[in-house]
């Protein structure tokens, strides 16, 4: 029979595990909120569909296989904000909407048209680090078919959503720094027409290709 303090710890224990089950949500991640591996490895696998439906799905199909797995792995009104800045602040909200659109439509179309076709390639996962102001960085490897790998680092941010993506790196490049520049040049001396014209044509471009 076992002695009374070994049942007290025991018990003791249990009441533990119990309290750590029922903790408070700030203590634990809510139930079914997805990880920032979840959010990854979801786009990942849409993306390996696309590109294994190639040609048969077109580009209007990996578009319509794509849109609804960005919308919720890509934050896309925070990365449209960020990359205007305080030229946001200058838009009106007809203005802030009708960029929104476009942008969004851009990235799409971009995945759409990058990831077409299928030779065996794959993704692998490398690490999580978590970063300051509570972002967090997911890198892994896009594997070419001829071995050679392509790093792309997604830094992710949680929101309303659960987390989704603010910033992508590939091969260590930026390419929220990169529109920054590029979008924000435009709108400061060209101004906002021509921006949405830009990125009309870099849709249609995006299709071709």
């Amino acid at each position: 029979m076992r002695n009374w303090p070994e049942i007290k710890s025991i018990f003791r224990l249990l009441i533990i595990t119990a309290m750590m089950l029922y903790m408070p949500t700030s203590w634990a991640q809510k139930p079914g909120a997805a990880s920032p591996e979840h959010t990854i490895n979801s786009l990942h696998e849409a993306l390996l569909k696309g590109m294994q439906g190639g040609d048969k799905l077109g580009f209007q199909g990996r578009y319509k296989l794509l849109a609804p797995v960005l919308d919720r792995s890509h934050d896309f009104d925070f990365i449209a904000h960020t990359i205007l800045g305080k030229l946001w602040t200058k838009l009106n909200r007809e203005q802030r909407n009708i960029f929104l659109e476009h942008f969004r439509k851009l990235s799409i179309s971009t995945y759409a048209g990058w990831f077409k076709n299928y030779e065996n390639e794959r993704f692998e996962f490398i690490e999580k680090k978590n970063m300051p102001r509570n972002h967090v960085l997911v890198r892994s490897q896009f594997i070419q078919n001829n071995g050679e790998p392509v790093s792309f680092d997604y830094i992710l941010r949680q929101g309303k959503k659960g987390w989704q993506i603010i910033n992508i790196l590939a091969d260590g490049v930026s390419d929220l720094a990169l529109k920054r520049v590029e979008y924000r040049s435009i709108l400061k001396q060209k101004g906002f027409p021509v921006l949405i014209d830009m990125l009309k044509k870099k849709i249609v471009l995006a299709e071709k290709n």
